[in-house]
């Protein structure tokens, strides 16, 4: 005997019914793009762009035959260092909430970068280290919105997982809202004893509604080579000087070690919405001051650490450095056939 098909029954829904689940589907994702707009909205990024990028200058000529700053040069593609982490800023930050720090005598070649605007523009007179244009930025920031989420980008490093890297920022910001006295740095798994980087020695981990970060214990920068291999042995890791937090924890980060400074900077013209030219007066009685020195290794128990796993960073700061990179990508851009075997070998040498 052949039994029947079973038969399939559905659930008559009233064209009510339809019209209630599709409001309810639709408010659903206007309120997740509310929550989204609101947390993009609270962020902001200061990107360091004011360098002179001496140590790469031999390279940087080459590629681009003048003295322009390795920032400003292209050397992975049609993109300069810049551009790429202006782009890589913005998928994070709205555009018109990234602040750009430059130098004055480099107008030659900051005016040439398409992607930044003159509003995004603060331009100080002269390099004084990083503490003086992080720190004005933020004031800057304070005056705008002090429930702002900062991140601090420098512009000569490489990632070659873009995405990876976007994921890691996204967990820091959302780290930075949950402890707003901290300053969440991102760290990179070393590849070794590395004297030339800022290293983060981890403590106890902080759990979060996102990754696990941990508390620093040591800040160290540019060790000698046996304090590199032991931190490399304890599982500590590079400090990319990529860093998010609270405004008002920067500032007070800030205030606790270079109070003179805070009260010298929150004392002039700030950035407002327009390019801002910092006047030569505001700098003339700043000294070179650095922001890893001066700053995060004074001030260790506020600081937290956030692991960069597989992101493939490098920090552009030695020739050797970027063929490393070419080599490891795979990268051969147009400027490598400029350079004779003897100069490559020149290149790598250079201190």
């Amino acid at each position: 005997m052949i039994e029947p098909e079973p038969r399939s029954w559905t659930i008559p829904v009233s064209p009510e019914s339809q019209l209630y689940l599709f409001t309810k589907a639709c408010m659903t994702a206007v309120n997740h793009q509310l929550s989204r707009n609101a947390r993009q909205g609270r962020r902001w990024g200061i990107l360091l762009a004011g360098g002179d990028g001496t140590r790469l200058k031999k390279l940087t000529k080459i590629v681009s035959g003048d003295d322009r700053p390795k920032q400003f040069c292209s050397l992975f593609g049609d993109e300069s260092l810049l551009d790429l982490t202006r782009k890589r800023a913005e998928r994070a930050i709205y555009p018109e909430q990234i602040l750009v720090q430059l130098t004055a005598s480099h107008r030659a070649f900051y005016v040439e970068e398409p992607g930044v605007r003159a509003s995004q523009r603060i331009v100080q007179p002269t390099n004084r280290g990083t503490a003086p244009p992080i720190l004005y930025g933020l004031l800057s920031i304070e005056q705008i919105n002090d429930d702002a989420i900062v991140a601090v980008l420098p512009s000569d490093h490489y990632f070659s997982d873009e995405r990876g890297f976007s994921t890691v920022l996204e967990s820091a910001f959302e780290t930075a809202a949950q402890h707003p006295w901290s300053v969440v740095l991102l760290g990179a798994s070393p590849q070794g004893p590395e004297v030339e980087y800022g290293w983060i020695e981890t403590g106890p981990p902080v759990h979060t509604t996102g990754d696990t970060c941990s508390r620093v214990l040591g800040f160290f920068e540019k060790p000698p080579l046996y304090v590199a291999r032991e931190l490399l042995a304890r599982g500590s890791l590079w400090n990319t000087f990529v860093m998010v937090g609270h405004v008002r924890g920067f500032l007070e980060l800030v205030h606790a070690s270079l109070a003179e400074l805070l009260k010298h900077l929150r004392g002039s013209p700030l950035w407002a919405g327009a390019e801002v030219q910092v006047e030569n007066s505001l700098y003339e009685c700043i000294s070179s001051t650095d922001f890893s020195r001066d700053v995060l290794s004074a001030q260790i128990p506020r600081l937290l650490a956030l692991r960069m796993a597989g992101t493939g960073w490098s920090d552009l700061g030695h020739p050797d450095r970027v063929l490393t990179v070419l080599k490891a990508a795979g990268l051969k851009p147009w400027w490598m056939k400029k350079l004779k075997t003897s100069e490559r070998g020149s290149l790598t040498k250079l201190s």
